[in-house]
């Protein structure tokens, strides 16, 4: 019965990973950059995010993501000249910040991405470099775009993998590891405002085959397409309500939907929900320190009815965020949120 289980856990793992392909994030919305490359360079300083996702404790083969992000943009100027510049407000979520908003100079940003995903007998290392393009189109609203261009290695380690049948032609009489090495393009808009935002963007889009076998079996790498959707809603001037929403699209997939919702106090700390129809729901929490270092974590509970729900303890996943070259002292991001 163990092994039964074991090999009914590892089937339901490989559907999970060649289906969906890409790593799942909870608190996507706290670093858009990892799903819009048209966010590079946004801020007037330098993100740098690392994060460690832990899903399905409990689990023999849980899916494991580790990713670094990093941008910057590349000549910006605000609409202050200095920290002390007339105008200059310190709770970028408060009433008096959104009345003296203003659209974002022309400016390019470039910035690179780092993943390891890792899901029992799989595992995927992704690397890219980003650039994009921000225009003001009049005094409140902003739109960029961007495109990013990197490479996959995708390694299958065929001695995990456990099957009833030792040589079944399907696997091959290997057990090594087999690596292929594959082109990775994403691309984006991203539209903006003082309390909307709106972006559509697409990862993985170059197609291509996987052969993970020795024989002619081969998987499709598809194209992940995403929109996200936003707006900020100001209690008082201390209190924000942010509720946002992304969709997922994957070819030969149910759309899925993530509803995200975010009370934020000044820019100090901020509590949440991130909610995924008929998957589960996350418990969310964040903390910025200070100008240069910010902290935030996310609990997932899988839904008692889903397959994996009765057998998992849950997801642990931690974000750490650092802002260099913060010149205008921003406490906090002023175009994202």
């Amino acid at each position: 019965m163990k092994s039964l289980s074991t090999i009914l856990i590892s089937f339901i793992f490989s559907i999970y990973s060649f289906g969906q392909q890409r790593p799942h994030y909870s608190q996507y919305i706290l670093n858009n950059y990892i799903i819009n490359p048209a966010v590079t360079g946004i801020e007037n300083y330098a993100d740098i995010k690392m994060s460690m996702r832990q899903q399905w404790i409990g689990i023999p083969g849980m899916p494991k993501t580790i990713y670094f992000t990093a941008h910057t943009p590349l000549n910006k100027m605000d609409y202050r000249e200095n920290i002390n510049s007339l105008g200059m407000k310190n709770n970028p979520l408060g009433y008096d910040f959104t009345e003296t908003y203003t659209a974002a100079e022309p400016h390019h940003g470039i910035g690179i991405s780092a993943y390891n995903y890792s899901t029992g007998f799989i595992n995927r290392i992704n690397t890219m470099a980003t650039y994009a393009y921000h225009i003001g189109l009049n005094e409140k609203w902003n739109l960029a775009a961007g495109f990013g261009a990197g490479f996959s290695n995708i390694s299958i380690n065929r001695s995990q993998i456990i099957i009833e049948n030792p040589s079944d032609p399907l696997i091959g009489s290997l057990t090594g590891i087999k690596r292929k090495y594959k082109p990775d393009l994403s691309s984006g808009i991203y539209l903006y405002s003082k309390k909307f935002f709106l972006g559509l963007s697409g990862q993985q889009l170059v197609p291509g085959k996987l052969d993970i076998t020795d024989t002619a079996y081969q998987t499709s790498l598809l194209p992940h397409l995403f929109a996200t959707t936003g707006v900020r809603i100001q209690l008082n001037e201390y209190v924000s309500f942010l509720p946002s929403m992304m969709f997922r699209y994957v070819k030969n997939l149910p759309i899925t939907v993530d509803y995200n919702f975010k009370i934020q106090y000044i820019n100090f700390m901020w509590v949440g929900c991130n909610v995924r129809r008929g998957d589960g729901v996350s418990a969310l929490l964040g903390i910025n320190f200070n100008r240069t270092l910010n902290l935030s974590y996310a609990y997932d509970m899988t839904a008692a009815k889903t397959t994996l729900g009765p057998l998992t303890k849950g997801t642990h996943e931690l974000v750490i965020g650092f802002v260099l070259n913060n010149r205008y002292n921003d406490d906090g991001p002023r175009k994202v949120w």
